[in-house]
């Protein structure tokens, strides 16, 4: 079952054990996963570790998804919940504050995407690894709700019920996150903040290898076809 399937074509596959819809499932789901993770663990292979258990937990849970939202989201918040569990094992002594401020920043200006030259490709990389690197460096707390908002375009309520967290919190780290990255980065930025922690390519593929071996082993798959 490849691209053109719909997403619940490509669930109700996976449900029979079908190989072909659980990778194209995790093609889909890859970048956003990828980031997701990435903005709560410290790096990026730690972020691979909690995304393939996610497909693992997923894929061998099938039966629990109910349809009330889409696959996404429900593999989403399985996400966020494994990369938070792993965050609270490795550092169970860190607690995370919030300070009384409006949301009055704006995001960072960006003029938009450049023209496809080879000077421009440079740059985009070249930025892809300057907004990586500081929107790494924010506190975990600002980094998720930030790529939760900026790249995946959640809503605040969104982000709020995702997290467990009340909307003003998360209204309140967005300003806290904005507000540095703006200081940070307004005199060097071209680009949007689309480009950062890609997952593709190679990477991507890899990761399918993974999830299905683990899959395989498990009984969860069998059929390579639709």
């Amino acid at each position: 079952m490849g691209p053109g399937a719909t997403e619940a074509q490509l669930v109700a596959a996976a449900a029979e054990r079908s190989e072909a819809a659980v990778r194209e499932l995790i093609r889909r789901n890859n970048p956003r996963l990828f980031r997701v993770a990435r903005g709560i663990v410290s790096n990026d292979a730690e972020a691979e570790d909690v995304i393939q258990e996610t497909y693992l937990t997923a894929f061998t849970n099938l039966d629990s998804f109910r349809g009330g939202s889409a696959f996404s989201t429900w593999i989403t918040r399985i996400a966020i919940n494994n990369a938070l569990t792993r965050l609270r094992r490795e550092r169970p002594e860190e607690e995370y504050d919030t300070v009384n401020e409006s949301d009055h920043t704006s995001v960072l200006p960006f003029p938009g995407q450049a023209p496809g030259t080879a000077e421009a490709q440079l740059e985009r990389h070249q930025l892809r690894r300057l907004l990586e690197e500081s929107v790494a460096s924010l506190p975990p707390e600002l980094r998720l709700v930030f790529i939760l908002r900026e790249t995946e375009g959640m809503a605040v309520k969104e982000i709020a019920r995702d997290l467990e967290l009340n909307p003003v919190t998360v209204k309140t780290r967005l300003f806290r996150a904005r507000k540095w990255l703006k200081v940070e980065l307004e005199r060097r930025v071209q680009g949007g903040f689309d480009a950062i922690f890609p997952f593709d390519g190679k990477r991507c593929a890899d990761m399918a290898d993974r999830v299905v071996e683990g899959l395989t082993s498990a009984g969860a798959i069998g059929n390579k076809g639709v």
